[in-house]
């Protein structure tokens, strides 16, 4: 019988009290242990509605437990180094949300801190270790659909509520810290390689100053990829892989549904109209119980994590390139 990692929680934030606690507690490897939050009584309130053991009223407290292993970081965009690196040096294993931190020069302050203190740190790209993206990485590779050429993308909410984090431009708000990263690193997985130029084009929100709306175009050796991501337009997803001889369609790529399966259409091109379209379902399954599994395993088995820092690095490489780009109307080189 194996002992599961057990897992400390830094901050109440929706995406761990509503999605990844319940689903990683839930796991064949994972066990929450403990919660914090800089408010105690949103601390106390979530570990009891989520029968988490312990609660701290900071997150210092949470980090000086010597139960806790293993740290998930769901802090707003600018507080990932600093918490990251915090739990690091307090020899926690780190499970950090994207985007990993704020810029190239932050994430290689991480990964100077990890490689000093030893322990795991990873970015928690879910979509990387989902049966849908696994199955298309596996047709792409086996030639099902040709030699892959392109990559079209579209990801997009609409938040006009000023006070949201996802909507102040130095907590990292903005669509392509917080879903355009999305296109990025799944285009980099499909094509396994890195992209030598990128261009964008962003229009920001003339009060809140975020990136509301970005397109972008990324040249790989082998291809390109395309996307669009939004803040203040209809909420839609969708990612289109094309080959020289066919196609995959990803119908819910990023926010894959915990409760019903997944679906994605794989198209030989005989015609406009779908005759040659045939699908593949996938059982249901939670892609944050997934991931939270997938990270305590490596832990456990002392093996990678799914998304290392280095991987990290170059996803964010390519989003500070765009915003880059947006700025000089060039195309520029991911460093």
């Amino acid at each position: 019988m194996r002992e599961k990692v057990r897992w400390g929680v830094l901050g109440v934030a929706k995406i761990a009290t509503e999605k990844v606690i319940p689903a990683m507690q839930r796991g064949a490897w994972s066990e929450v242990v403990a919660i914090a939050s800089r408010d105690g009584e949103k601390a106390y309130r979530a570990a009891s509605e989520l029968r988490i053991p312990k609660a701290y009223a900071s997150y210092d407290e949470l980090l000086e437990d010597p139960a806790v292993e293993a740290i998930y970081n769901p802090l707003p965009n600018h507080l990932h180094l600093k918490w990251s690196a915090k739990a690091a040096l307090a020899g926690k294993h780190v499970l950090c949300e994207k985007p990993i931190t704020m810029n190239v020069a932050e994430c290689r302050e991480l990964i100077q801190v990890r490689d000093r203190t030893g322990v795991k740190v990873g970015e928690a790209f879910m979509v990387r270790t989902h049966p849908q993206w696994l199955r298309a990485r596996e047709m792409v590779r086996a030639g099902a659909i040709g030699r892959l050429r392109a990559i079209i993308g579209a990801f997009s909410y609409c938040n006009l509520d000023p006070q949201n984090i996802r909507n102040i431009v130095e907590f990292g708000g903005g669509g392509l810290m917080d879903i355009g990263c999305y296109p990025i690193t799944s285009s980099r997985f499909l094509f396994e390689e890195e992209p030598s130029r990128v261009v964008s084009l962003v229009e920001r929100d003339p009060t809140m100053g975020t990136d509301r709306l970005a397109s972008a175009i990324l040249q790989f050796p082998s291809g390109q990829a395309i996307f669009n991501c939004g803040t203040q337009h209809v909420p839609y997803q969708r990612m289109q892989i094309l080959g020289t001889e066919g196609r995959i369609e990803i119908e819910i790529p990023f926010n894959a549904p915990p409760d019903r399966p997944c679906r994605i259409f794989i198209d030989n091109g005989a015609g406009v109209a779908g005759t040659g379209m045939r699908t593949e379902q996938f059982p249901v399954c939670d892609q944050y119980t997934i991931q939270g599994d997938e990270f305590s395993r490596a832990i456990r088995e002392n093996t990678e994590v799914p998304v290392p820092l280095e991987n990290a690095l170059r996803n964010m490489a390519v989003i500070d390139a765009l915003f880059r780009s947006a700025q000089t109307g060039n195309w520029e080189t991911p460093e």
